[in-house]
């Protein structure tokens, strides 16, 4: 099993003058020096208008930066917003594409619906059709990156005309493409359609035990969206770690409870004022009554973590947040249940970067190694099992790149309207006196119709 860090850049209020430069230059030192010490992954998220929850909305940049401070640390896009409504599926391609090629080919491709209404509602996103528009616009991007050229769409939420999208990507045929996945269903969505499962559900391995064994059952009739297979699973748990429990509990457990509260907010029972709605005062009175109680483990020692604890009739999420002797215990049976990645929700709520720091620096020296020496072969092992499966679906894959029409060109912007002027004689001529330094072009125009600079 392999270990990954995961962004959403929350920040709650209070805000002071410099806190988002601080949030972002903290979590690249973080992932840097994630780099530096073997952990695999980082993801990061797209968001919109999701006040104190998420400032990432600009995932591509803050990957950008931090592929220039790294050497081995796979990029996750986890994940894009692929309807065309918020990303034009070119404009993914593009950068998904010069991503992979200035990181020397790291990027992990994830991709997503969306589920708040503050960003449907923003982007004019109708819920009813949000799944249709995230498998279009994650198509068409796919082909963008690996047809040369591409072939063009007239689909029911993109059209566009064959163009060649450069640059292409560094991994050939392209990034591996994941999906979001809350719930049983959309995991089983990713195995229909050849996508790797990034799950954001809280949930305990027994629990992930079944839907993996279920998402190994529907690869049987995967039909993939893109020209590889990825048959991983990712779960993401909050992260603290400290040779004391109690000050791991300290350090890390309201920051993983607000993420959940914050998730839960936007997501499923909240009500935002924007530019007023103080969350974090939100979930300071009501995390109680909601499960997000991080008092719920102050009182309680544990000899096996799980993802929520209950003490009475208040509970909180738990995750891995305790010792590395609980950490070790808890991953195990992650790696045992199958679970292919896990990415730790360390930079939650109001928890601190020295804290940060301190754990990934405890967690690389004490937890992971034992993993990484059973990772490659159980890799392996996985691969070979299911490489019958995947060799199906790919002979599967369903090809809907059109036909580029015969004798089709694309021509410059004035093109046309010369032949309409004077026929190819005078433009021609137009031709030979910019070459040549004459007026050319602007000085034959009619003034209205001359393009603009």
């Amino acid at each position: 099993m392999r270990f990954g860090i995961f962004y959403e850049h929350q920040l709650p209020r209070p805000w002071e003058e410099g806190d988002e430069y601080r949030l972002l230059q903290d979590a690249l030192t973080q992932v840097e020096f994630a780099d530096k010490i073997g952990i695999e992954y980082v993801g990061e998220v797209e968001h919109h208008f999701l006040e104190e929850y998420s400032h990432s909305s600009a995932p591509e940049v803050f990957l950008a930066a931090a592929s220039q401070r790294t050497k081995d640390i796979r990029l996750g896009h986890g994940i894009i917003q692929t309807s065309p409504l918020y990303n034009h599926p070119a404009r993914t391609a593009e950068r998904v594409a010069t991503l992979d090629l200035i990181s020397g080919g790291r990027v992990e491709f994830g991709t997503g619906e969306s589920a708040t209404t503050g960003e449907m509602g923003g982007f004019n996103v109708d819920p009813a059709l949000k799944r249709e528009q995230w498998r279009e616009g994650l198509e068409v991007a796919v082909r963008c990156m690996t047809e040369v050229p591409f072939s063009g769409v007239d689909g029911k939420w993109v059209q566009m005309p064959p163009r060649n999208v450069v640059p292409k990507p560094m991994q050939r045929p392209h990034p591996p493409l994941w999906v979001a996945a809350s719930r049983r269903e959309t995991i089983m969505l990713a195995a229909e359609s050849g996508l790797g499962a990034l799950t954001f559900a809280f949930v305990d391995p027994e629990e992930a035990v079944e839907w993996i064994d279920a998402h190994e059952r529907r690869l049987a009739r995967c039909v993939p969206i893109g020209e590889t297979v990825n048959t991983d699973i990712a779960c993401v748990s909050p992260m603290m770690v400290h040779n004391d429990e109690r000050e791991a509990i300290r350090r890390g457990l309201e920051g993983g409870n607000f993420f959940g509260y914050s998730l839960a907010f936007y997501a499923v029972f909240g009500d935002q004022i924007p530019g007023v709605t103080n969350l974090w005062e939100d979930f300071q009175s009501k995390r109680r009554e909601k499960g997000y109680d991080p008092d719920a483990a102050v009182d309680q020692q544990q000899s096996e973590l799980g993802a929520k604890i209950s003490q009475g009739e208040t509970s909180a999420l738990r995750g891995a947040v305790g010792t590395p002797d609980q950490l070790r215990s808890y991953l195990r049976r992650f790696e045992e249940a199958g679970v292919d990645q896990l990415i730790f929700i360390m930079q939650a709520g109001k928890n601190k970067h020295e804290d940060i720091m301190e754990a990934l620096e405890l967690f690389a020296r004490e937890v992971q190694p034992e993993f990484k020496d059973r990772d490659e072969k159980q890799r392996a092992a996985k691969a070979a099992r299911l490489e019958p499966l995947v060799e199906a679906a790919l002979e599967r894959k369903e090809r809907k790149a059109p036909k580029i029409p015969d004798g089709y060109s694309v021509p410059a912007v004035a093109k046309e309207i010369f032949k309409q002027m004077g026929g190819d004689e005078l433009l021609e001529q137009v031709a030979t006196e910019s070459a040549l330094g004459g007026g050319g072009l602007r000085d034959k125009m009619p003034r209205e119709r001359a393009p603009k600079d």
